[in-house]
């Protein structure tokens, strides 16, 4: 709900044009965001929001940062992008915060090993350069990428029996 109610503050600072008529720093955004919601959840939510996202852009992107959310009866394991509405459909999303949420998840389960082997695999196609999503500076699709996770898989596999 903070997301939808800071997406239509920052919208609202566009001009005609579509380019930001003014730069809001991220106190500016919060307080107005304060006013809107008016909840101190909600302003811890939009701080840690907006920090997370600048700190994904230290690392690659959106399309790189795993997330969870771990209770005491329950976890949840998800991509820290939203659905990319932009892309949606034309096989150019980096499924790669998917993966590594999905190795978050084997960690909490004790799956160390499946975990190490997704991880590894992930790295050798990463830093190959070979496969790679339009996000990282490549061509590949989402298919093609996970399909060269899934042959690195089973390589490791093979050389392991």
């Amino acid at each position: 709900m903070t997301r939808g109610i800071c997406t239509g503050h920052l919208l609202q600072q566009l001009d005609h044009t579509g380019r930001v008529g003014k730069s809001l720093t991220t106190q500016q955004l919060t307080g107005r965001c304060k006013k809107r919601g008016g909840r101190p959840a909600a302003q811890i939510v939009t701080i840690v929001d907006i920090g997370s996202d600048l700190c994904a852009g230290l690392v690659g992107g959106l399309g790189l940062v795993p997330s969870a959310n771990i209770g005491k009866e329950a976890a949840v394991f998800e991509a820290v992008h939203g659905t990319a509405p932009d892309i949606a459909g034309r096989q150019m999303a980096n499924p790669t915060a998917l993966l590594l949420s999905s190795v978050l998840m084997l960690r909490h389960l004790n799956e160390n090993a499946e975990a190490d082997r997704i991880v590894d695999a992930l790295h050798k196609v990463l830093t190959s350069g070979r496969v790679l999503t339009p996000d990282l500076g490549g061509t590949a699709t989402t298919m093609k990428f996970a399909e060269a996770i899934a042959n690195e898989l089973n390589r490791d596999r093979v050389s392991n029996q």
